[in-house]
């Protein structure tokens, strides 16, 4: 069975922030590596809130907001809806001891173009067309930058939130 619609948004928000890597004239390396088994492993996850220790730092993971979301617009008789979905994006580093919080605000700046990248062909934001289902925005939010606290996170890190308008067929959501 295909993905659906969300879960191919989801994977082309993880595809576009893993295009932050030196080659790409940035700081910082969000993509796949070969791990010290040989296996690929990645820095930009989704549905991840608790990580091990154990990550390779810098990396990324995508959320949904937890706040309450505004419901889907369809029209009576109609299955068709637009609506905004909001996603939170969570990045985490290796502290500077002098400024810990300088090496978050920078990955977050990055992450912050790659997405703007995305947005630069209007009629096919993250390649996913300009058909329904699609999505016709990308709002980027305040970031929020933090310094490690020993509860939530042990490295220095940044919110960064995300609000999409999305078409989608409420009927058929593998569209």
């Amino acid at each position: 069975m295909a993905d659906s619609f969300r879960l191919r948004v989801m994977k082309a928000i993880s595809a576009q922030i893993k295009t932050v890597t030196p080659a790409a004239g940035f700081i910082n390396d969000l993509s796949d590596y070969v791990d010290e088994a040989g296996r690929t492993a990645e820095r930009v996850f989704r549905g991840r809130d608790i990580f091990s220790g154990n990550e390779i730092l810098p990396f990324v993971s995508i959320l949904e907001d937890f706040r309450s979301q505004d419901t889907l617009q369809a029209s009576s008789g109609h299955t068709a809806a637009a609506g905004k979905w909001k996603i939170l994006i969570q990045g985490f580093v290796k502290d500077d001891l002098d400024h810990p919080t300088d090496p978050a605000y920078e990955l977050c700046a990055e992450v912050i173009v790659a997405l703007v990248r995305a947005k630069k062909d209007r009629s096919n934001l993250l390649g996913l067309g300009n058909r329904m289902p699609c999505v016709t925005a990308l709002e980027i939010g305040q970031p929020v930058v933090r310094p490690a606290d020993g509860q939530i996170s042990d490295a220095a890190f940044f919110y960064l939130p995300v609000t999409l308008t999305v078409v989608e067929d409420l009927e058929n959501p593998f569209a």
